[in-house]
């Protein structure tokens, strides 16, 4: 099962970073692909690699997961990105897209994801998407899509991915051996 993570700049690293150290430790093939080329600079002035560039994913390739971080202007930056958005959209029919923090009101919104869904973002980022509803809850799943509200719960999303992508067995082996919530 294949997994894309998107990085533009602004991104928040732990929320990228965490589930993707989750998802790779309960032996899922995730794929970093940087928006604007190899290195992106997260929101603190943190540069990451990026496995690949979002240019280099083929147009009809096909994930099982789609992924977006969060961070300002990270969430913005994936919002313009007309690939992103192809992708994100595509993987909605048939697989799990998840976002966190500002990423579901500012991308998954606009792209008609969270029509008639519940979800959650991070707090004041409601009025990006005044036609969608948010809860105050940390991790919100409605059928497949996964919703985050901050970077405090990136290991909560990360182990739900692993969850929905694999299993509940899974998840709880990745969080057993990283003492999470122990």
């Amino acid at each position: 099962m294949r997994v894309i993570v998107f990085l533009a700049e602004g991104f928040e690293e732990t929320e990228a970073l965490c589930p993707v150290d989750v998802m790779r430790r309960a032996g899922l093939d995730v794929v970093i692909a940087g928006v604007t080329g190899e290195y992106v600079k997260s929101s603190h002035g943190v540069t990451v690699k990026a496995d690949i560039s979002l240019d280099d994913v083929h147009d009809d390739e096909r994930f099982a997961a789609a992924f977006c971080p969060g961070g300002m202007p990270g969430s913005v930056n994936l919002s313009q990105s007309w690939k992103v958005n192809k992708i994100l959209v595509d993987t909605a029919q048939t697989g799990v897209v998840a976002a966190i923090c500002a990423s579901p009101a500012v991308v998954l919104a606009p792209l008609g994801l969270l029509k008639g869904k519940n979800a959650t973002c991070f707090p004041g980022c409601e009025s990006y998407a005044p036609d969608s509803v948010f809860s105050a809850d940390g991790i919100v799943v409605d059928g497949n899509i996964l919703t985050g509200k901050s970077a405090g719960w990136a290991f909560d999303l990360g182990l739900k991915l692993v969850e929905m992508l694999k299993d509940k067995e899974s998840a709880e082996q990745v969080r057993s051996a990283i003492y999470y919530k122990d």
